[in-house]
This record gives C-alpha cells, sequence and structure tokens, in this order.
C-alpha cells in the first residue's frame, strides 16, 4: 500500500508541474497604465464644452478616462491617447480634478480562473481657474 501511495503522489506532483502554473501576465505594475499628459491641462471657469485628450502608457483597448473618479465615456486616439468629451457644466466652477485611466479586469477563460484585476493609473491633476 506504501508503495501505491508514493505512486500516486509522485503522479501528482508530475501532473500539477506539468500544468505549468504561472502567475497570470499582466498583473504585476508593468502594464499599470500611466498618464504622461493633458491637453488642455486647464481650463477656465465658464469656459465652453471641450474634448480632453489623456496621452500615457499601458492603456488597454478598453481602458477609461475617470474624472475625478466617475468613469466617462472614452474614445480611443492614436495609440496611447484617449478621449473624453468634458461637458460645460463640469467646468462651470473653478477647482481641481482628478484624472486616472483604468484599465478593466480580464478573464483568462480558463476553468482555474486567471486573468488580472482592474488597474488604475496615478492621477494627474486637471486645473479649472
Amino acid at each position: 500500500m506504501k508503495t501505491v501511495n508514493t505512486i500516486l503522489l509522485g503522479t501528482l506532483i508530475a501532473i500539477t508541474l506539468a500544468c505549468g502554473y504561472s502567475k497570470p501576465s499582466g498583473s504585476g505594475t508593468s502594464n499599470m497604465p500611466a498618464i504622461s499628459n493633458l491637453n488642455p491641462t486647464s481650463a477656465t471657469a465658464g469656459d465652453p464644452a471641450f474634448t480632453l485628450t489623456v496621452t500615457g502608457t499601458h492603456f488597454a483597448s478598453k481602458a477609461t478616462v475617470n474624472w475625478n473618479g466617475a468613469a466617462q465615456q472614452t474614445t480611443p486616439g492614436m495609440s496611447g491617447q484617449l478621449t473624453i468629451a468634458v461637458p460645460a457644466s463640469a467646468v462651470a466652477t473653478s477647482g481641481t480634478v482628478q484624472i486616472t485611466v483604468t484599465n478593466p479586469a480580464t478573464s483568462s477563460g480558463g476553468i482555474y480562473g486567471g486573468g488580472t484585476s482592474a488597474q488604475t493609473s496615478g492621477p494627474m491633476t486637471f486645473t479649472i481657474n
């Protein structure tokens, strides 16, 4: 019986190693979205509606720009660029707004899970004078 248990244990270890489990790609910070530039960088209180372009790196195809934490309807542009339409009501009064980008969570689709969790960039400040 001891020999059978040893063989079964060895077989289970071999199968486990053969599965090739590894940490899901993109789970580290190397794929974290990062904002490098806003255009424009500021507005004047009472300005009309405008388009804000967010430039950066590691933006997923379905990344979302957040205006003070609220997800906005986001349009992908050239590589590394996202745009949102900012209504006049959003810049009616002076203050600062935190702009971030969120890459959505992904699923590996396998029976063992995997994929990545949603990742949000550090904030960049947009000023309303």
